[in-house]
């Protein structure tokens, strides 16, 4: 046992990019032991720095990059990093999650987060090598794409080792609905970030730090993590790519649904990655079609055929996996394109990027697919929004509200592809329509006018993703509840079932193995406890850098519970785990209340909830009683049930 090590560094490092100052400051154990790392000191940081009413792209606002409490520990799946700071896009709290190997890259400088407030006069960037901390001059590569930065900056470091997160021309230009690039391509997406990175001019951060990583005790991390390696491997025999599309298919047309254990999605997940889902999702009503308006009828199995599994293995040149990931869901490919070019080394496209680029827009061409998503993720645009602004974009043209003058000529048709790329090429640019675009769906829709919001699919001004409310309310709840609204990285029904929190924590409902799928409609009591659960425990996930695939085998197969004791010493029970993620939801909440967001405001849109509901698919009919299920919510949470309001004299109280 390694005596007064305990995971975290307790220290971050603040930067002032008005004034130069760069600041090492000491976090006491309270902090960590109440917030944990992550998400939970993200918050804890930005709720007391951050002055109420700040903007987002003023000099007041901070961003944060947290590291994870578990990164560099020996735990499994934890290499988990986010951005957190006031979102442009929505007003709310912001967040936003990625992979790749930046996580250690953070504690590795000796720091579990660093914080930017001010803005540079010219464009910077933050180098950190050895204990060497400077802020240099970044005109020479301000206007490269993400990865074009990354490799720069990599070979100006003179570290092979060098870590570099980044903004693209999107986060440059101020698009909102722009996120930061790490890894040559991999997107924290999410919230708008990298417009907060644009308007402080902060085009990336660079690290090659040294230090070692240390756990109180590696020992009984390393036989939890044998345990755990044990089901990772299991991989038994599955079907083919595009025979999924047939089990999802079956899977809409019983009237009875089987409690999803994470262990057959993390079979999928190590095949083929997150595409596995494609077809499936599109059968079983999971993936909103044509801007929420369509269903499986428009995009059915010889349409979407293009997108199985199968169809992105085949061009996957190699695997990759995250720090820390036993797994590998990323993947490397070669696609040869006349139209587009030949992409030799792309990232494979994730679930959410295929289906907002294809299903959502009625867009077969699975090259363009591959084109779109290594055009967003050189610019760093969130393939989320962009393709719920071509879908709303495509719905306006067809409903008259935009004319092919508006549009630069471009007809707006669905699935006319090359219409499609023309559109989402002028987004990064910010020309003509694009540049109204390339702020989200509600942003535009407030410029345009003449009714356009009610085709703007959003939660709190946050474009959704790519799993519909109406086939699992869970979605639905989250997207309007979450400080951070409009995201599917927290809970859903079925998250619940692969959680499977109440094998170590006391007083929740064990999940049906089989029920019928009607009662997943029911406002009531439990269905609120289990969102309730999901919020608190991805927090403690977020606190610790845990990857929601590996959450998903379920606590008592991935013990994190055991992990954060092993590594910090603590002798904490998962209830006590869970109710330091109930302070750190508590505190973000009690953000959005101090910068005057009203939490009904964030509900998600009505078409997104069945209002009205959907006449044919596997949607069909189906309504989501989401005023009362937030209600229901807000009760369980200790929240004020008309408001959404927390006691904000308990959050002074918690102040440390």
């Amino acid at each position: 046992m390694n005596r007064g090590y305990k995971g975290y560094k307790g220290r971050i490092l603040t930067v002032d990019l008005g004034t130069g100052e760069i600041k090492k400051e000491k976090i006491s154990d309270e902090v960590y032991e109440k917030y944990l790392s992550g998400i939970g000191l993200g918050a804890y940081i930005l709720y007391n720095r951050i002055p109420a009413g700040a903007d987002p792209l003023g000099p007041d606002n901070m961003l944060g990059f947290v590291s994870g409490l578990l990164t560099g520990t020996g735990t499994l799946f934890t290499g988990r990093w986010m951005a957190v700071g006031k979102s442009p896009l929505t007003g709310t709290w912001g967040d936003a999650n990625c992979g790749g190997n930046f996580s250690p890259a953070i504690k590795k400088c000796g720091f579990d987060a660093i914080f930017f407030k001010g803005i540079s006069e010219k464009p910077v960037y933050l180098s950190i090598i050895g204990d060497i901390v400077e802020i240099k001059d970044a005109s020479h590569i301000w206007g490269m794409d993400a990865i074009e930065t990354d490799k720069a900056l990599v070979k100006e470091s003179g570290m092979k080792r060098a870590r570099v997160a980044c903004i693209g021309p999107a986060g440059e230009k101020l698009s909102l609905i722009s996120g930061i690039s790490n890894d040559k391509g991999r997107m924290a997406a999410r919230s708008g970030l990298g417009a907060v990175m644009g308007s402080k001019r902060l085009k990336a951060v660079v690290l090659a730090g040294s230090e070692k990583i240390h756990a109180k005790d590696r020992d009984r991390i390393k036989k939890q993590r044998v345990k755990t390696l044990v089901w990772v491997n299991t991989q038994p025999m599955f079907l083919s790519g595009p025979l999924n599309k047939y089990l999802g298919q079956i899977m809409r047309l019983l009237p009875v649904q089987m409690a999803l254990d994470g262990m057959i999605y993390k079979v999928m997940l190590k095949r083929w990655g997150t595409v596995s889902m494609n077809q499936m999702s599109i059968e079983v009503g999971d993936s909103p079609i044509k801007n929420w308006k369509g269903s499986n009828i428009d995009f059915g199995a010889k349409k979407s055929n293009n997108i199985n599994p199968n169809a992105f293995t085949d061009r996957e040149i190699r695997k990759y996996s995250c720090y820390s990931c036993p797994l590998g869901c990323g993947g490397v490919c070669s696609v040869r394109s006349r139209k587009y070019g030949d992409m030799k080394r792309t990232h494979k496209p994730e679930y959410e990027t295929v289906l907002a680029l294809s299903g959502l827009l009625l867009n077969s061409d699975l090259k363009s697919v591959f084109y779109l998503n290594e055009l967003f993720n050189r610019a760093g645009m969130d393939t989320i929004s962009a393709g719920n602004s071509i879908a709303f974009a495509i719905e306006c043209y067809e409903k008259g509200i935009l004319k092919l003058d508006d549009t630069d000529g471009i007809e707006l048709e669905w699935g006319n592809t090359d219409a499609i790329v023309a559109l989402a090429e002028k987004m990064v640019k910010r020309e003509g329509i694009g540049d109204i675009l390339a702020d989200g769906a509600k942003a535009a829709a407030e410029k345009i006018g003449k009714g356009a919001l009610r085709y703007a699919m959003h939660a709190g001004g946050q474009d959704l993703p790519l799993h519909d409310g109406r086939n699992d309310p869970g979605y639905a709840i989250h997207y309007s509840v979450e400080a951070a609204p409009g995201k599917h990285t927290i809970g859903a029904l079925m998250y619940y079932d692969m959680y499977q929190l109440w094998k170590k924590v006391s007083n929740l409902p064990k999940a049906k193995l089989f029920f019928f799928k009607k009662s997943k409609y029911r406002a009531d009591k439990e269905s609120a406890i289990k969102a309730a659960a999901c919020s608190k425990f991805m927090n403690v996930a977020n606190g610790a850098g845990l990857c929601m695939f590996g959450a998903f085998m379920g606590v008592h197969r991935l013990p994190i519970f055991e992990w954060l004791n092993a590594a910090t010493g603590w002798a904490n029970t998962p209830d006590e785990y869970m109710e330091a993620g109930e302070r750190i939801q508590t505190l973000k909440q009690a953000f959005n209340i101090k910068h005057g967001i009203d939490p009904k405001s964030l509900k998600a849109c009505d078409r997104s909830v069945g209002q009205p509901p959907l006449l044919s698919g596997a949607n069909k009919g189906l309504i989501v009683e989401i005023d009362k299920m937030m209600k229901n919510y807000w009760e369980v949470m200790g929240w004020n049930t008309k408001t959404g309001e927390p006691d904000m004299e308990s959050i002074q109280e918690e102040k440390v």
